[in-house]
């Protein structure tokens, strides 16, 4: 069982986050570059908040949202 979590830990070290330690390397180059990964999901969060407000305002100017105020049932 220590052989199994020894390739886990093997797999993640040495694979998976390879592209980070080569990132972290640009670091004392270039800090933009180091950062990339980052500016890439702060853009990607950013255009899917706009496609959230996008079609909340479009469910909003067609009244197709349920707005009654009513307490649940079991209440």
């Amino acid at each position: 069982m220590k052989d199994f979590f020894y390739a886990i830990q093997d797999l993640f070290v040495n694979v998976l986050f390879a592209p980070y330690d080569a990132l972290r390397a640009l670091e004392l180059e270039n800090w933009f570059a180091a950062n990339t990964i980052s500016w890439i999901f702060i853009i990607i969060g950013f255009v899917a908040i706009l496609y959230w407000m996008k079609q909340l305002k479009i469910f909003n100017d067609n009244n197709k949202e349920d707005k009654s105020i009513s307490s649940h049932s079991f209440l």
